[in-house]
């Protein structure tokens, strides 16, 4: 395949060569590094007329993506600088980066591998055909998405795991004294997600610890049309406490190789992070579809050709003997042919056709084995030593967080690998006491503070459990992870899809959320917007409102994560934490006994699926989290006037128990869904629509909260869902009239 007309760096490169015909070796040229020229080159040009190829590719209609790296092949210098086991996170740019490892690694072929992510082929070996990007489990290449930078809270957290696990003892993904490498842009360095990330690595570094991650700023000046003010990396991130800076000309392939190979050893040797600014230049504009022209001159973009990288490597064969002009030319063109000859082969390669197929990343799941594991407890000897001889089953009824806390500490005693962190929740033992004692008990190399950001909290749990690690991190306010929700909906959710299941990464994150918290409010405190977490494909929701589904849940959720690499978030309603009584004051009827082992698989709770309070005919609540304690009370309300209901405890917001929710709703054929969150964007939205679906025949209501963010004081009872409210619709039900508002009468 051949292209209909040269791209402009391509003819310039071509000509620039040929004008070194007749052009002698330098005398005393510096050869530090000249045995890896050709190995270098080949990689560089390979980029280039991969490029290039995606261009004609997409102009045939058989390509679907055209941000490449012209003018960053320097790149391929810090590839070399590395080991191939030495995991890496790589820019979108970092293609010479990927194929210089991949001819590190035999039997691999970078060139095919990024074609066949360029026409979306099925069997491209990472991704499978779902997007292009750079990665293989065999080069230690990490896929990531980003274009801005969300990768870098990740690449923390996989430097952080390589020491953890080894002061842990426990098996790692990564060689013991591996190094990570995550590489970005110079525009994508000023987003929030990368300044947290990298202050969170010199805060790791300036308190002693180790962390050895290597950051690759690819500095080519622009933000698509944006000009990066001319200095400012090196201003920002050459004098940060905490890290090393090194900078170097990506034009140059042997000073970059000489540069990175020092940042490379000193990492390794540290084992602190460094910063390593490399100046590139930009090609073929941002991406195809991206007019250059609108914001650059002609003369400015044709001045930028004789800062091409590629020109600078073969004038470094030619000064250095290794090849003379027509070898260059000549090995510059047989690469340009093996493209072509691969591109054609690829575009007839099968794509993914069906939804399963696409979907396939996102369906794993073994309810057997996460049963087994899930009902597996640690020896009674050791579970004993840990409880200091007074062993949770014997404690009496518990609290949903005693419950909580128990739950963890068996886990933490059964499972070496597992960690707790967060802000608080170490030495003060959590807002709310939830994890109490657990790092005396356990020490802080498994249970420690984190400082306050939650992109670095959930990236330090996205690196840990792609490294062998099973992170449990707390965000401590269900408003605060809005501030992070991509670290979830971007990074983590979307490992195992582009990925093909090759990389995951497991957690449990658990965050204190939902309303009707007493005496300490507003919103921030006080947060009852879930919609954020439901619409994400393949990720768990928990929701147990009951100390004892709280604890089987816990189980379910890390062996879900150990057996499936499932991304869990274990929502714990505040106002529930320490309640004790449901009807009148000392009746103890919102504590529950802590199962011994043994009874574990009998009380195990299965990922989707419900629990089910009473037998009454006359209508079923469906409902969760703080919306059970309410119903619950309003049902025994009701029962006085000889109104007998079912109460339906969802316990998981995804997976929807859906077989559940029917059989019971069929049941009565009189259903209100009581719904504790806003009435837009709710949980009960998508029940109502799963029941519609089915072609469920019955009445159906909803009740919510108001759309409203929740005030302080008493004014918060004013927008959220109350049990007059509920009871008042369940009567309007059974007269089967239907509410104008449905929310507050």
């Amino acid at each position: 395949m051949t292209t209909a007309q040269r791209e402009p760096i391509d003819q310039h490169f071509l000509d620039a060569v040929a004008d070194m015909a007749g052009r002698s070796p330098a005398g005393g040229a510096d050869t530090t590094g000249v045995e890896r020229l050709l190995d270098l080159f080949d990689a560089q040009a390979s980029s280039r007329h991969l490029d290039l190829a995606a261009r004609y590719l997409r102009a045939s209609g058989d390509a679907f993506y055209t941000i490449g790296s012209a003018g960053h092949e320097g790149n391929a210098a810090i590839a070399n600088a590395l080991r191939p086991t030495d995991p890496a996170l790589l820019h979108y740019r970092s293609g010479a980066f990927y194929l210089a490892r991949a001819a590190q690694v035999p039997g691999t072929d970078g060139i095919r591998d990024v074609l066949l992510g360029l026409v979306a082929a099925a069997d491209e070996p990472i991704a499978g055909g779902r997007h292009k990007v750079f990665g293989h489990p065999d080069l230690a290449v990490i896929p990531q998405t980003s274009t801005i930078a969300s990768h870098l809270p990740r690449s923390v957290g996989v430097a952080f795991a390589i020491e953890r696990a080894g002061k842990l003892g426990v098996p790692s993904e990564w060689e013991r004294d591996a190094i990570t490498v995550c590489s970005f842009g110079d525009a994508s360095a000023n987003h929030s997600t990368a300044v947290g990330a990298i202050n969170t690595a010199c805060q790791i570094t300036f308190q002693g610890l180790r962390l050895p991650l290597l950051f690759v700023c690819e500095d080519n000046g622009f933000g698509i049309s944006v000009r990066s003010p001319r200095g400012w990396i090196a201003a920002a991130y050459g004098d940060r406490a905490g890290l090393r800076y090194f900078a170097a000309d990506g034009r140059d392939v042997l000073a970059t190789l000489a540069v990175a190979t020092r940042a490379a050893d000193w990492v390794r040797t540290k084992r602190r992070p460094a910063f390593l600014h490399v100046s590139t230049v930009r090609f073929m504009a941002h991406a195809g579809s991206d007019a250059e022209i609108s914001y650059r001159t002609p003369s400015e973009i044709a001045a930028d050709y004789d800062r091409d990288p590629l020109q600078r490597t073969a004038q470094l064969l030619i000064d250095h003997g290794v090849l003379d002009a027509a070898g260059v030319l000549t090995r510059y063109d047989a690469i340009r042919e093996r493209v072509g000859e691969v591109a054609d082969e690829v575009t007839r390669l099968p794509k993914l056709t069906a939804a399963a197929a696409v979907m396939q990343p996102l369906l794993a799941a073994h309810a057997a084995r996460v049963a087994a594991s899930a009902t597996t407890a640690a020896h009674q000897e050791e579970r004993e030593r840990v409880f200091e001889g007074r062993l949770p089953e014997d404690e009496g009824p518990l609290t949903l967080a005693m419950a909580i806390n128990r739950s963890l500490a068996d886990q933490l005693t059964r499972r070496p690998e597992m960690l707790v962190f967060g802000e608080d929740v170490g030495r003060k033992g959590g807002v709310y006491g939830v994890t109490q004692r657990l790092l005396t008990r356990f020490g802080a190399g498994r249970v420690f503070d984190t400082l306050l950001d939650e992109q670095s909290i959930l990236g330090m749990a996205l690196g840990s459990g792609l490294s062998g690690l099973l992170p449990v991190p707390e965000i401590q306010y269900l408003a605060y992870f809005h501030n992070a929700a991509d670290q979830i909906r971007g990074e983590a959710a979307t490992l195992q899809f582009f990925s093909t299941g090759r990389y995951r990464n497991p957690m449990v994150v658990r965050i204190a959320g939902y309303a009707y918290q007493k005496g300490f409010g507003g919103h921030f405190h006080n947060d009852n917007s879930v919609a954020a977490l439901r619409d994400i494909p393949g990720l768990v929701v928990a929701s147990p409102s009951r100390p004892d589904d709280a604890a089987a849940m816990m189980r379910t959720c890390l062996a879900a994560a150990e057996v499936d690499g499932a991304v869990c978030v274990f929502l714990e309603p505040i106002a529930l934490y320490h309640n004790r009584d449901l009807h009148c004051a000392g009746d103890g009827e919102w504590l529950a006994a802590y199962p011994a082992p043994d009874r574990w698989l009998e009380s195990h709770v299965p990922l989707g699926r419900a629990r089910v309070y009473g037998d009454g005919g006359d209508a079923t609540l469906l409902t969760f989290g703080n919306g059970l304690y309410l119903s619950l009370r309003v049902a025994k309300q009701l029962a006085v006037k000889g109104i007998r209901v079912r109460v339906v405890d969802l316990r998981w917001l995804a997976p929807l128990p859906v077989e559940d929710i029917l059989r019971e709703a069929t049941a009565t054929g009189r259903t209100l869904v009581v719904d504790e969150t806003r009435r837009t964007g709710s949980v009960s939205e998508q029940i109502v629509t799963v029941l519609l679906d089915a072609g469920y025949t019955g009445t159906v209501a909803r009740v919510t909260s108001r759309d409203s963010f929740i005030p302080l004081g008493d004014a918060a009872l004013t927008v959220l869902l109350d049990e007059d409210t509920i009871a008042w619709a369940v009567q309007d039900l059974l007269d089967n009239k239907r509410t104008e508002d449905g929310i507050h009468g």
